[in-house]
């Protein structure tokens, strides 16, 4: 009996092919994830990020907060984060379809849950660093932290308080960690 011993390497030309059928496929250099669909509460703490967020990213020129459905494409991979900080595509027609020359985010922001836990703490992880994304935020409803890697290299965990210092703006943004959880 013949065992395989590597596993299918994934394009993104198949990965396009697959049906919107609720679920979220990614592709991470070959290998493909495929999510069902986030429940109430990863979504409960989207919005709120959203909402805290959002005044700061504007006051800064930051760019836009952008939602799933808006993707990262790097090198081949191409995936959705729960919440990105960017600038808007620079095509002026809003050519959706170009997400190669769609900016790099300078925040990219994951909930983990039982279904992504690993894949964001690892692969996706090393994605976002290979990519150039300032800072990559990993948020575990479980622990109630935040945990960010930084552009050195460094994971800082926050628990109560969360700081957030872009390049492109003079002062820190700062939260209490806790509005998102509770």
């Amino acid at each position: 009996m013949a065992v395989a011993t590597t596993a299918k390497k994934w394009t993104l030309a198949e990965l396009h092919r697959l049906p919107d059928d609720g679920n979220k496929y990614e592709l991470v250099r070959g290998e493909l994830f495929v999510t069902p669909p986030p429940s109430d509460a990863h979504e409960t703490i989207n919005a709120k990020l959203t909402s805290i967020l959002t005044p700061y990213v504007i006051e800064h020129g930051l760019g836009l907060v952008y939602h799933p459905r808006a993707v990262v494409r790097f090198e081949g991979s191409e995936v959705e984060p729960d919440l990105m900080v960017r600038q808007p595509h620079p095509d002026p027609r809003g050519n959706d379809h170009d997400w190669t020359r769609a900016p790099i985010p300078i925040l990219v922001v994951e909930v983990l849950s039982p279904y992504t836990r690993r894949r964001d703490r690892q692969q996706k992880k090393n994605l976002y660093a290979d990519a150039g994304v300032e800072e990559y935020w990993m948020v575990d409803p479980e622990e109630r932290t935040i945990t960010a890697r930084r552009p050195d290299g460094t994971e800082k965990v926050m628990r109560d308080v969360a700081t957030w210092h872009p390049s492109a703006a003079s002062e820190p943004f700062t939260f209490s960690a806790r509005e998102i959880f509770d």
